[in-house]
């Protein structure tokens, strides 16, 4: 069986089981289950806190994870990314007290704290900053406050946490991070099962990003219509009833749909619906 961990609590853990149902994986029904197996797709998932499991998957102990890019990258395990997933998106910031640094040159000599010592010690690495890092978990806002820090490292969405404990963003992103699919560094890159988990989840990205559009047009205005909806390969086309009028049929992008819909009327096009997409492989 394919041995998969999955975080079992925290930001990652419910879009990433609610992506594994989409893609046809029995899940587990409650939260205290630390592992299940789903006979039918012939694999075993394994309920792991989030920051553990870039070490298991390094381990080959499990063939394969989802967790956060920043986590692999703190863990410093020997895995890698095979595959973004598009969730638990966050970027990682510098912050300060206002006016005292607008860059990483300001750091050196200072002290840093933060939940994530391993990508900010290699971040200060590799910009060649000689400064400290102080590991807190948790909150690090109040650091600064209690003379713990004197500069924070943390992730930063809207930044009203930092605003609200007196402190401002400076400089260039640490990084950007989200949900990833990894595996050890050095796997078998053509393992047929783990192509087939990603191809799963490739399908359900896929599903997510577009929706199935139809529409019914003249002929003579075929060309302009496929130009605003030319699908992956091509669009399919049927000849109507009416002589005339032809049936068009393509994926499009989800977020363009409603444009895409009203150039489609523009052009003389009508009938138009567009329908989700529940799954696909390409």
């Amino acid at each position: 069986m394919l041995r998969i961990a999955v975080p079992n609590k925290g930001s990652l853990s419910g879009p990433a089981a609610d992506m594994l149902h989409e893609a046809g994986y029995q899940q587990r029904r409650e939260s205290k289950e630390l592992r299940i197996v789903d006979p039918v797709n012939e694999v075993e998932f394994f309920y792991l806190r989030p920051r553990d499991i870039a070490i298991y998957v390094a381990s080959g102990r499990l063939d394969v994870g989802i967790t956060g890019r920043d986590l692999l990258i703190d863990s410093g395990a020997d895995a890698e990314e095979i595959l973004p997933l598009g969730f638990a998106r966050s970027t990682f910031r510098f912050a300060a007290k206002s006016g005292t640094a607008t860059g990483i040159a300001d750091l050196k000599g200072r002290t840093v704290a933060t939940s994530y010592e391993g990508i900010v010690a290699g971040h200060l690495a590799d910009s060649g900053i000689d400064a400290s890092v102080v590991h807190l978990d948790g909150a690090v806002e109040t650091a600064i406050e209690l003379g713990v820090a004197e500069v924070i490292a943390d992730v930063v969405e809207t930044g009203t946490s930092l605003r609200n404990a007196g402190l401002e963003v400076f400089g260039e992103p640490i990084m950007k991070s989200e949900a990833i699919v990894i595996r050890r560094s050095g796997a078998d890159t053509e393992d047929a099962k783990v192509q087939q988990f990603l191809r799963r989840l490739q399908g359900v990205l896929v599903a997510r990003t577009y929706v199935m559009m139809d529409y019914d047009c003249r002929v003579e205005q075929l060309e302009k219509a496929v130009a605003l909806t030319p699908g992956l390969e091509s669009p399919t086309v049927s000849p109507l009833h009416n002589e005339g009028w032809v049936a068009v049929r393509a994926m499009v992008p989800a977020k363009e749909a409603q444009r895409i819909m009203d150039d489609l009327y523009a052009i003389g096009a009508r009938a138009i619906l567009t329908t989700a997409i529940h799954a696909c492989r390409l």
